[in-house]
């Protein structure tokens, strides 16, 4: 991966996360919003901040590493997306913006890990 993609793809995953927090935030306090609120803050930021890791890992293994915990973290922030779908709170425009934009990180994620994983197999 070079850097460009790397800077930019990184600021996607932030950009996901911020828009979340944000739209979170400003909802009124329940037990619902709650446990909801921290559970899906903690899976986007963390997928944000390990892929930046990730982009300044110093070994193959270590990009490996970082790459699995974004891959989990990002599908994490993707089920509870799918579960504010279904609770209703919020729009269907809003959850599907963010549906779409969770769902192509899992995927692009995902094939990147794959890709590390082959390339560590065959530098043994």
């Amino acid at each position: 991966m070079d850097n460009n993609y790397n800077q930019i793809f990184a600021k996607r995953i932030k950009d996901l996360s911020v828009d979340i927090i944000n739209q979170l935030s400003d909802l009124t306090y329940s037990e619902k919003v709650s446990v909801i609120r921290k559970q899906v803050f903690r899976s986007s930021s963390s997928s944000a901040s390990n892929y930046r890791a990730m982009c300044r890992a110093r070994s193959l293994k270590e990009r490996y590493s970082k790459m699995c915990i974004v891959v989990e973290e990002a599908d994490e922030t993707l089920f509870w997306i799918e579960f504010m779908k279904d609770l209703r709170m919020f729009s269907e425009e809003s959850l599907e913006k963010w549906f779409n934009e969770a769902e192509e990180i899992v995927k692009a994620t995902s094939s990147y890990r794959k890709y590390l994983k082959e390339k560590l197999e065959h530098s043994n």
